[in-house]
């Protein structure tokens, strides 16, 4: 759902950090839901590591040599709105973008490299979330047209189940499943087309906020498995202590991650704010 900013692959591959995106922003708020219009102005190209670099696919990135199905390339000016409302329980959402495609195709070239192409799509979107007592329910799906190409489709939804107050403390138990679905095959494919995906969300509720994230994804058709492990730790007021740990598994040659199959990785950082 999430089409607008450019993912910053070098920091990281969840596709959480983002970069900035020039834009004029118009939003409208009534009775009857949320409206908002996006214009963006230019784009900005999605970066790689290197030779020495992790995490990459099996041959490098030649960034410079970016091709664009658009004549205007980067200047062409994409546009995306999207309506929101709440009604009771349930928060529901309608969204479409049109314009270039955050997420380039890696083409191969006879010099050895892959060269990203930045094709024009059109994506319709819904999103639906609901809270029934303990329970968290959340969908979202995509309508997803490259110009020139038939429509595919895509769709993820589960819930979380919060366990409160365990063993008489203050910490609470949250028990995640999901279901991910995507029928983009060939060049479009993804990691994610028939996966099942379970964790557990384990909050102190402590002073210094700490968090622990565990889940296991698995492919239902090949096998492969992908387990991130995240824990978040305050030290005082203006220090941060994060840890990641990602493991794949199991992958085969016809898998998105067989290329990663030997990058498990630790990686801890810690963070001061001003």
């Amino acid at each position: 759902m999430d089409v607008i900013n450019q993912d910053d692959a070098l920091e990281n591959i969840d596709g959480e950090d983002k970069l900035g995106q020039p834009m004029v922003n118009l939003l409208m708020e009534r009775d009857w839901g949320t409206l908002e219009v996006y214009g963006l102005l230019g784009f900005r190209e999605r970066q790689f590591a290197g030779r020495e670099g992790r995490l990459r696919a099996s041959l490098p990135v030649d960034e410079g040599g970016a091709i664009y199905q658009s004549d205007r390339e980067e200047k062409h000016i994409d546009w995306a709105l999207r309506y929101s409302h709440v009604l009771g329980d349930w928060d529901l959402g309608l969204s479409h973008f049109s314009g270039t495609n955050r997420d380039p195709l890696l083409l191969s070239s006879n010099d050895g490299l892959l060269t990203p192409y930045y094709a024009q799509v059109d994506q319709t979107g819904v999103d639906i979330q609901t809270t029934r007592g303990d329970w968290l329910w959340k969908f979202e799906a995509i309508s997803f047209k490259p110009r020139g190409e038939d429509r595919q489709t895509a769709a993820v939804g589960g819930f979380e189940y919060s366990l409160y107050g365990i063993r008489e403390t203050v910490a609470d138990l949250g028990l995640l499943m999901e279901y991910q679905f995507d029928d983009r095959r060939g060049p479009w494919s993804t990691a994610n087309q028939n996966d099942i995906a379970v964790g557990v969300r384990y909050a102190l509720n402590n002073t210094q906020d700490t968090e622990f994230l565990l889940a296991v994804s698995t492919d239902l058709d090949n096998g492969s498995r992908f387990t991130n492990l995240e824990v978040t730790h305050r030290l005082d007021d203006r220090w941060l202590l994060e840890a990641e740990a990602r493991f794949f598994g199991n992958a085969d040659e016809g898998d998105p991650t067989y290329s990663l199959r030997n990058d498990d990785y630790l990686q801890l950082e810690l963070r001061r704010y001003f």
